[in-house]
């Protein structure tokens, strides 16, 4: 089908001249559950009055597909603890029929996809990511400070039975499930998921020390290659995962590694927060409130600040993991920006 791109609207393509086709929507700050690695125990949360209306999302993806954004993807926080979610994809999924959009996508937790899955899948999701860090029910109880892995299971099946293509997202920490990496790659192959590794990322103050826990998806691939051949795919969803062929196994990996093999030359994402801020990389504070625009001068005073942010956009990202500077690179925990 035609597109519906404005053609009086410049495309979005940041100083650098990557063309930017990627949002990632955060619609809530707020998590059912607690994962070491990116919240504290107790966190603060932003009042209802600071964020969003789904109504004003709506709106803005409007816009954001009219300027040439071609995927979007829903986070959180955990997007499925908004209520009312449903219908803002809906609203977004619209698009995918004009042919305006390429997919709407969404990354969840698991734990509320039991009820979820056959609703998202009628407002046009194909797709989901499933944060699981874990299969054993005391390590993810662990992880997660207080999770319930059936309720994540229940909701694969549900996803499964509506027909979405499901990848699982394991962030690899050493000393914790470094010897799960294997197994999940061979439950991945008889569920007919994909997996994709993630290293974890300096973001927002935690109660642990993530030097800790790193773990180099350089040396992962290495002990894989020992047991299996390893094959490089053009296989790409967008993102920044380079994807390989596991082929004893019949499994597509991901690996994304902001730390040891940087992504960013072909950076194609933007993101914006529940509060309305659009930032142009998770690794740097630069940012602009389309929120207060949208609300005091109404929808087109929000493509001058998209200018200007893309203006804005860096090169790279500033990630490191060091113990002599312990501190994140950003304060901003990932659930206030999306994951």
């Amino acid at each position: 089908m035609e597109s519906v791109r404005d053609p009086a609207q410049p495309a979005l393509t940041d100083g650098l001249g990557r063309r930017i086709t990627y949002l990632r929507l955060s619609v809530t700050d707020r998590c059912d559950l607690r994962c070491r690695y990116c919240m504290a125990e107790h966190m603060s949360f932003m009042p209802r009055a600071a964020i969003l209306s789904l109504e004003e999302m709506a709106l803005l993806a409007d816009r954001f597909v009219a300027r040439g954004i071609r995927k979007i993807r829903l986070t959180g926080g955990e997007p499925l603890v908004r209520r009312g979610l449903e219908g803002l994809a809906k609203s977004i999924g619209r698009h995918i029929e004009t042919g305006a959009l390429d997919e709407l996508t969404l990354t969840t937790n698991g734990t509320r996809l039991d009820e979820m899955a056959a609703p998202l899948f009628d407002a046009g999701v194909r797709r989901i990511n499933v944060s699981l860090d874990s299969r054993d029910p005391e390590r993810f109880r662990y992880i997660t400070r207080f999770g319930d892995i059936q309720k994540v299971f229940a909701g694969l099946k549900a996803a499964r039975a509506a027909g979405f293509a499901i990848k699982i997202n394991m962030v690899a920490l050493k000393d914790f499930n470094d010897d799960e990496i294997e197994p999940m790659l061979r439950w991945c192959s008889d569920e007919g998921f994909d997996l994709s590794l993630i290293e974890t990322m300096p973001l927002g103050a935690i109660d642990e020390d993530r030097v800790d826990r790193f773990l180099p998806l350089t040396r992962v691939q290495e002990d894989l290659r020992e047991r299996f051949t390893l094959r490089p795919l053009d296989f790409t969803t967008g993102g920044p995962a380079r994807y390989w062929q596991v082929e004893e196994l019949g499994v597509r990996m991901g690996l994304i590694s902001p730390l040891t093999r940087n992504f960013c030359d072909g950076c194609n994402r933007i993101r914006l927060t529940v509060s309305g801020r659009l930032y142009m990389c998770l690794g740097h504070d630069d940012r602009v409130d389309l929120k207060t625009a949208l609300r005091e001068r109404g929808i087109d005073a929000v493509d001058p600040l998209i200018d200007e942010a893309l203006r804005l956009k860096p090169a790279r990202h500033d990630f490191h993991i060091d113990r002599r500077d312990a501190a994140p690179a950003v304060e901003r925990h990932m659930s206030v920006t999306g994951g």
